[in-house]
């Protein structure tokens, strides 16, 4: 019989425990379609007692995940525990100084460590497979690994964590504001433990430095990934910009232009009767564009148990049948350290703000437009019951250093109350 490929998992969380159940439930289909028997030997967790619904007797416990990826009989370590730090770190490089191929979930550790994991693995002829760590159990990797290997990729861009995506969706549907539908997500256990690593954009930015490496064969660089949350949209916004035909969403951009890599996630509106724009709940999705293809659109669930496991046995698959890509689409010594864009391309931008009833009010604001060379496309004002009008902006495509300079202009002038909102507004 053909050996069996044998894996150690160190993680029995949620993801963990769904891979133990597809390859305790799905072995004879797993073998049939590797052509080989998938087998766990051993695995490991901070809890030896916890019920995790999975029968794990059968498995050699280990209670050093450094010590599982040094088994003798483990062919590939699966690192489910997550961190960019610590033992997940610990473990990898381990195994990986063993010359052991490893799959992971964990896109905090490949955002931090990527480039030098990647070195790593190549200099022992090892692979790391991390489908998983990016939107879930949509197969974004592999379509750009494979599918999409003969384009020059131009952009990449997606709604790429569900719980933002829940909550901004929420509001609208509810009319609701940001901290009753964060406590609502809270709840309901759609947050990290650390709920910034969600709201504040930093998981799905963690996300948007991966998928810009494979794109545009540079080294992984998260520390040049533009960061925004979500924290400081309103309902008003929300309204307002459904109003003007748009749906704010925190957004993950990447390209490659003549001022160098750009990065950026953060709220942005894109149209209402787009796909993006149509995109509800914790779904995510994921728009690459190429010059061959233009553009393609992936939509999925971007985490939970089954979708997450899936998605690691997709990698474990691979390596079963000995399909073994470079790691990030290149060689790691090829992939180049990108040049950070120190702006991003011009765009419209819709901003909103409340006007003193003053005469010649407005046309102060257009004048302080006008001087940082920010053209109006529409306006929209609206009725008001005090002392001061809402008015809504939607400009022509503008630099973002022109527009700041408006925004500053505009925050000398005595006609506007409060501060002003500014959002991009992203061609999909």
């Amino acid at each position: 019989m053909t050996k069996p490929l044998r894996l150690g998992i160190a993680g029995l969380g949620t993801v963990g425990a769904g891979v133990v159940k597809i390859v305790r439930q799905k072995s004879d289909l797993l073998a049939a379609r590797a052509g080989r028997p998938i087998e766990i030997v051993a695995v490991s967790a901070r809890s030896r007692d916890k019920d995790r619904g999975v029968n794990l007797s059968d498995y050699a416990w280990e209670d050093d995940p450094v010590a599982l990826a040094k088994r003798d009989d483990v062919d590939v370590f699966v690192e489910l525990m997550g961190g960019s730090e610590g033992s997940a770190k610990d473990a990898t490089e381990a195994a990986l100084a063993l010359g052991k191929d490893v799959v992971t979930a964990n896109k905090a550790l490949l955002a931090h460590h990527g480039q030098a994991l990647a070195l790593a693995a190549e200099d022992k002829g090892a692979v790391i497979r991390f489908e998983a760590a990016v939107a879930g159990g949509i197969p974004v990797i592999k379509t750009l690994l494979e599918g999409l290997a003969g384009n020059e990729m131009t952009r990449v861009m997606g709604v790429m964590n569900g719980t933002c995506n829940y909550i901004l969706t929420r509001m609208q549907a509810t009319g609701q504001g940001y901290n009753a539908l964060f406590e609502e997500a809270s709840a309901l256990g759609y947050l990290e433990a650390d709920p910034n690593l969600d709201v504040g954009g930093i998981d799905a930015g963690h996300k948007l430095a991966i998928l810009s490496s494979i794109a545009f064969g540079t080294q992984v660089n998260f520390d040049g990934v533009q960061l925004q949350g979500i924290g400081e949209i309103t309902l008003e916004d929300i309204n307002q910009a459904a109003d003007m035909g748009y749906r704010i969403k925190l957004l993950g951009v990447a390209r490659m232009t003549a001022r160098g890599l750009e990065q950026r996630m953060t709220p942005c509106l894109v149209p209402d009767t787009s796909p993006l724009g149509q995109l509800e709940g914790g779904t995510n999705m994921v728009v690459l564009e190429g010059d061959q293809v233009e553009q393609v659109v992936l939509r999925g669930p971007g985490a939970g148990e089954g979708p997450t496991a899936s998605a690691v046995m997709g990698d474990v698959m691979d390596i079963a049948r000995g399909i073994r890509p470079a790691i990030f689409g290149r060689p790691a010594h090829e992939l180049v350290a990108a040049t950070v864009a120190t702006s991003s391309a011009p765009a419209p931008y819709y901003l909103r703000f409340s006007l003193l009833d003053k005469p010649g009010a407005l046309a102060k604001v257009a004048t302080a437009l006008g001087n940082a060379g920010v053209s109006i496309d529409r306006m929209r004002q609206y009725g008001h019951a005090d002392t001061s009008a809402p008015v809504l902006i939607v400009t022509h495509k503008s630099a973002h250093a022109d527009l700041q300079a408006a925004l500053a202009a505009m925050d000398a002038l005595d006609v506007i109350v409060g501060k002003p909102v500014a959002l991009r507004i992203e061609d999909v």
